[in-house]
């Protein structure tokens, strides 16, 4: 069941054209990568969304309902660009913000508490923001974003800046929410974060989406008949198999990527490598996001 659906929405920007006619459907209680170059039109569309724009033409619509300003209640947004009062305290802040978004006083002082807790910051409650440090004051503002407990939550590059054991923190509590029945959007250039968090994908490239759906189904489509082989003895050539590369492991074994070129498939391929190395271990090799993307972003794209 879908959260979020995005119905081809177009952007233009004196003559630049932003985004052109795309069109997503994001499922509820899900982890969405929404992936893209510098400039591809990611957050123009994120802007969209949440009604900080207002696009040329298209419609998006949350739980079914054409988003307005009122709705945008319901969507915690954390933008690439931090915006933090500096002088105010770290509390007073978040205060503030939760009674913007419709909390009440007194629940709205339980939640900050309890966020403070669980981003070990309950000691710089009452400290001005510009006394955080840059990690601390980011922490402060996801805080910020979620405390309202929206249905849909926007995060923009949320790990910039962070040490690996903030990252680790806040990838927690992203799992968490989504747990929670939350659905994420992630906007990230972090292939790793995007491999260990996100279960759905899109690929935005010059203003248009090229790629989008389950990321296991993505993966398994760019899927080649390339192998990872451990093995003893060198491999000899082959009209079975093209060779790729060798290294050696650790333990004084060959690791040896090739390409299958059989025509019967894995089984075939092993047979013809049994004749000729001692084979230890032999899995396919499944592309990275990054390598799809990659990919994508500089040959040819495909519409899946």
């Amino acid at each position: 069941m879908e959260l979020l659906r995005v119905e081809n929405i177009s952007k233009n920007y004196s003559g630049h054209q932003a985004l052109n006619d795309v069109s997503l459907s994001i499922p509820k209680g899900s982890i969405f990568g929404l992936l893209g170059p510098n400039g591809a039109g990611k957050t123009t569309l994120i802007r969209i969304i949440t009604k900080i724009i207002e696009q040329d033409s298209g419609k998006a619509f949350l739980n079914d309902s054409e988003i307005t300003p009122e709705l945008v209640r319901k969507i915690g947004y954390l933008p690439e660009e931090r915006g933090l009062y500096k002088k105010m305290k770290v509390g007073e802040q978040l205060l503030y913000i939760a009674r913007l978004k419709g909390l009440s006083r007194a629940d709205a002082v339980s939640k900050i508490k309890e966020w403070l807790k669980r981003l070990e910051l309950t000691p710089w409650h009452s400290k001005n923001i510009e006394d955080l440090s840059k990690g601390m004051a980011q922490k402060v503002q996801f805080i910020a974003t979620v405390l309202h407990k929206p249905d849909l939550i926007i995060l923009d590059e949320p790990f910039s800046g962070f040490d690996p054991v903030n990252a680790n923190l806040i990838k927690d509590e992203i799992l968490r929410l989504r747990d929670q029945g939350a659905t994420v959007i992630f906007s990230t250039h972090r292939m790793e974060s995007v491999e260990e968090l996100c279960d759905h994908i899109a690929l935005i490239n010059k203003s248009e989406k090229i790629l989008d759906g389950k990321k296991i189904d993505i993966k398994n489509e760019f899927k080649d008949s390339t192998f990872i082989i451990t093995h003893e003895g060198s491999l000899p050539p082959s009209t079975d198999f093209e060779f790729i590369s060798s290294s050696i492991t650790e333990t004084g074994l060959t690791e040896s990527i090739v390409k299958d070129r059989t025509e019967g498939g894995p089984n075939n391929l092993v047979k013809s490598l049994i004749e000729k190395v001692e084979i230890h271990s032999f899995v396919e090799k499944i592309p990275s996001v990054n390598e799809i993307f990659i990919r994508q972003v500089q040959g040819e794209t495909v519409v899946l």
